[in-house]
């Protein structure tokens, strides 16, 4: 077993909202938590920023058609790790913009559902190797969550229109280089891979790679944790 570099989360929050930008970026980047906590008994949401209008390399298909596909199979996904059809602001892909508008919005979902953990991306994370760097979308997402949870969200006199003022606890931020905490996800994984391998248009192969790229990472980060598998992220407490 490799050395525990941080603490493997047991606690089962009460209530939980995953905040991300794409239509399949929560299932990636924590689906195998949110489908743990949901069997335990918390009350999971998932809030999705754009409509993944864009996203295809086929100039054939239609951003309406896109759309219409992308909203089914994330409807599919919650369905495999055992949620509810995920909340939608419908963004146009490209087009979120971290500004008072998107914080408001934000702030709003935040109060209403209460949660004691918020999940997003990690806006930080920019550059993976020479072979990726973080979208924009992830990281206008991020840092537009960020903004909301503290101090908007927590304080009263921050868009009292938008309900009243709640303290989240703690925010996970997923698609880190600097994980902090884990969650054992090696009794979910198959759930993951159905959720991921549910986004069937955003692969060529029917979701073959998904299932094993899932597995791939979910087993490194199992090596940073000490677990068989698991998900890993960077923690900020955020309140009492």
């Amino acid at each position: 077993m490799a050395t525990v570099l941080g603490e493997v989360l047991g606690e089962v929050p009460g209530c939980v909202l995953a905040i991300y930008a794409h239509p399949d970026d929560a299932d990636v980047a924590c689906g195998g938590a949110l489908a743990y906590w949901a069997d335990r008994g918390a009350e999971v949401h998932v809030l999705l920023c754009t409509d993944g209008d864009k996203g295809t390399t086929d100039p054939a298909v239609a951003p309406a058609e896109l759309v219409r596909v992308r909203s089914e199979e994330s409807t599919r996904a919650a369905g495999a790790l055992g949620l509810h059809p995920p909340d939608r602001l419908r963004y146009p892909d490209g087009e979120v913009c971290e500004d008072d508008v998107l914080r408001k919005k934000l702030v709003e979902r935040i109060r209403r559902v209460r949660p004691d953990i918020v999940l997003t991306h990690d806006p930080t994370a920019v550059f993976f190797g020479e072979d990726y760097f973080n979208h924009r979308d992830h990281r206008v997402v991020g840092f537009a969550v960020l903004d909301a949870l503290s101090p908007a969200s927590a304080l009263p006199h921050y868009y009292p229109e938008a309900g009243p003022a709640h303290q989240v606890g703690t925010a996970l931020l997923s698609g880190t280089l600097e994980p902090t905490v884990w969650v054992d996800v090696t009794a979910v994984i198959d759930r993951k891979v159905e959720a991921v391998s549910s986004h069937a248009s955003q692969f060529t192969d029917g979701g073959a790679w998904a299932a094993r790229a899932v597995r791939l990472r979910a087993e490194e980060e199992g090596r940073r944790a000490g677990l068989e598998l698991a998900e890993g992220f960077r923690r900020l407490r955020l309140g009492g």
